[in-house]
């Protein structure tokens, strides 16, 4: 994500209504029915055959968690010298997840651009796969109930994390955002979304923070660590300003040996899923109430908002959060 503006921010007003998942299972399944039976060589028993059954895994992709891809100025913008470069190693991620899922199983794939600016290379993007991007209200990101998996690609870990590589949670002026007490960061305010709606979480990759903070937050999650982060400490004497430019140096992995350890993974993932349905599953306890607090930002204080739900995780999050001066 960038750290001009928050993820909602971007998300929320992008233009059109991208290719969401706006096609419903009887209409996938009559399409399934219908290229099979003109495929050439279809038999008769082949055509007469009742759809096998299909498992959707949900993509929740980002930039800044992806191997080769070095900083934000650089890399994650669109007047950046690289951004289609690290476009297309994002997608080529996603490429090796689905491949890997498909290997384990999975037959439907619903790929969420979760990048500020957009990071999805749709003309490289896998052709079994279909791209969610522009939502309004934001949360939950065009996960429907019903869908089987979620999975997290090119994820980044939560500010204020020691050892991370570009943390951040939205943007760069957070300093930390909690759900009932939790911290967590964009990748924490999804999984509970997924929850709720009964979506079982089960794999991420990114970077070494990133894959701890997921075993923290989901116990028997797969987990892929394409680069690790090597500056110690939090961060927390920074303004938004240095925050940005603080969590820069990081060992990647070569984006194609990567690509391999992803695909192998997602496959891992997929296949324990299946034979162990007690993991991916994080509940929340009612009532509900995520706080924010902002870094100092220009002439702007450290402020803290909230905002409240009784039951609802996907409805707090679309809920605007009222900031005042943080008294420390």
């Amino acid at each position: 994500m960038s750290h001009h503006r928050s993820r909602r921010d971007f998300l929320r007003f992008g233009a059109g209504l991208g290719l969401g998942y706006w096609l419903t299972e009887g209409f996938q399944a009559d399409n399934t029915r219908t290229a099979a039976a003109a495929a050439p060589g279809a038999s008769a028993a082949d055509q007469a055959a009742p759809p096998a059954s299909r498992t959707t895994v949900y993509i929740m992709t980002d930039l800044e968690g992806v191997a080769g891809v070095i900083d934000s100025e650089n890399w994650c913008k669109p007047e950046s010298r690289y951004y289609e470069l690290a476009k297309e190693f994002l997608t080529l991620e996603v490429n090796a997840a689905i491949e890997g899922f498909a290997r384990g199983g999975a037959t439907d794939f619903l790929v969420a651009d979760g990048h500020g600016y957009g990071a999805i290379h749709p003309k490289l993007l896998d052709r079994r796969a279909q791209l969610a991007r522009n939502w309004s209200p934001p949360y939950p990101f065009s996960l429907e109930k019903g869908m089987d998996f979620a999975a997290w690609v090119g994820q980044h870990a939560m500010s204020r994390t020691e050892l991370a590589h570009l943390a951040h949670t939205g943007s760069f002026s957070v300093y930390e955002t909690t759900i009932n007490g939790i911290a967590v960061g964009e990748f924490g305010e999804m999984v509970f979304c997924a929850s709720q709606l009964g979506t079982r979480t089960i794999f991420g990759s990114g970077d070494l923070a990133f894959a701890k903070e997921a075993q923290a937050l989901v116990p028997g999650i797969e987990t892929v660590a394409v680069k690790r982060g090597t500056i110690p400490g939090r961060g927390d004497e920074c303004n938004a300003e240095s925050y940005a430019q603080r969590n820069l140096a990081a060992i990647h992995c070569q984006p194609e040996r990567a690509r391999e350890m992803i695909l192998a993974g997602a496959e891992r993932a997929i296949r324990r899923a299946k034979a162990d349905t007690n993991f991916g599953i994080v509940r929340l306890k009612a009532p509900l109430e995520r706080v924010a607090i902002l870094r100092k930002q220009g002439d702007q204080p450290k402020r803290i908002g909230r905002a409240s739900h009784p039951d609802d995780v996907i409805a707090l999050m679309n809920s605007p959060l009222k900031y005042e001066p943080l008294r420390e």
